[in-house]
């Protein structure tokens, strides 16, 4: 596997550019000035990283930290897909997204781009953002903004778990959690259901906008040590007092659960995700959402796919954001 990456790396910059895709490295993550065609204006824009960056940067942080150093051999076998120990061409560049809507056919989640990196508008093969994701597609970054020193603390403390909390934790990406924050704040959400806690940091984004509409979030957690530490977060995010963590399997707990849910989030063991769909989807009120993680080629059951895409009564779209996917469910009015 070694052998093959670097031989793999060595020849990327060449290849690509010779099919249109990105330049090397220092180019790719050199921020620009100007928009694709060199015009002024357009701060911020930049190549998306290759697929072997996208995987080994578990935590889209834009650096490859020691603990994912160490898991560097599982994440690389994630590219691996016809599973013959060694990654090709074909396997380690950026794809052409899948079928509509980036699914390759009912029920089966295909890979497309650079582990779904593009963020914003993209950019085709040389053109302008707008055109057909593919090689050379260009996208746009943001970081989040404190609106006042309430937010600012909460904003430093999950930053201080994705930087120093994050291994072994199995949290969302940070781009997520801000997705999260932006559906549950525009659907004025006031009380969220949460299945799968970790040490808090979904929990807490959730919480930055529940914080300011007198919202409420239960959430569930199976470990006890993870429980602990996400209590620990939630009090020096300083948003305690609007969580309930509720320690327990989640497949009993949830049953006990009677209000209306504005929003679930579902970030648990994956294979259980149709029980609790089954379970809660009638809580859930009409307008509501329910949001899954993990809705990706390797991690999404089938099963859970079939019933949010084949039911008339809902409307779901898959996002990528980051390498982990988010399926996003709208129950109708």
């Amino acid at each position: 596997m070694a052998l093959a990456l670097v031989i793999g790396l060595s020849s990327w910059p060449a290849n690509a550019q010779e099919a249109g895709g990105p330049p090397d490295r220092g180019q790719r993550s050199r921020q620009r000035t100007g928009d694709p065609q060199g015009n002024p204006g357009a701060e911020g824009w930049r190549m998306p990283p290759s697929r072997l960056i996208a995987v080994l940067d578990a935590n889209d942080d834009g650096a490859i930290d020691a603990a994912e150093i160490a898991k560097a051999s599982t994440a690389l076998k994630e590219l691996d897909t016809d599973g013959d120990g060694k990654l090709t061409a074909d396997e380690y560049r950026p794809s052409q997204p899948g079928g509509p809507g980036g699914f390759g056919g009912p029920g089966r989640p295909a890979m497309s781009g650079p582990r779904g990196r593009g963020r914003g508008m993209r950019g085709g093969p040389g053109g302008p953002p707008g055109d057909r994701a593919g090689v050379g597609e260009l996208t746009f970054d943001s970081s989040p903004l404190a609106k006042d020193n309430a937010e600012k603390k909460i904003l430093a403390v999950l930053d201080d778990m994705n930087q120093n909390e994050r291994r072994g934790m199995m949290s969302v990406p940070r781009d997520d959690g801000r997705y999260l924050r932006l559906l549950t704040e525009s659907v004025a959400a006031r009380n969220v259901v949460e299945v799968g806690t970790s040490h808090g940091y979904s929990a807490i984004w959730l919480c930055l906008a529940l914080r300011t509409a007198g919202g409420k979030l239960t959430t569930f957690e199976i470990d006890a040590e993870r429980a602990a530490l996400a209590r620990r977060n939630f009090k020096r995010a300083g948003v305690d007092s609007i969580v309930t963590l509720v320690e327990g399997d989640a497949h009993q707990e949830v049953t006990k659960l009677k209000d209306p849910i504005d929003l679930l989030f579902l970030d648990a063991d994956k294979v259980g995700y149709l029980d609790y769909l089954e379970k809660l989807l009638p809580l859930v009120r009409p307008g509501g959402l329910i949001v899954a993680h993990n809705m990706n080629a390797h991690q999404a059951d089938p099963r859970y796919v079939k019933a949010i895409t084949t039911n008339p009564e809902l409307e779901t779209l898959f996002v990528k954001l980051g390498g982990s996917g988010i399926g996003v469910t709208l129950k109708k009015r």
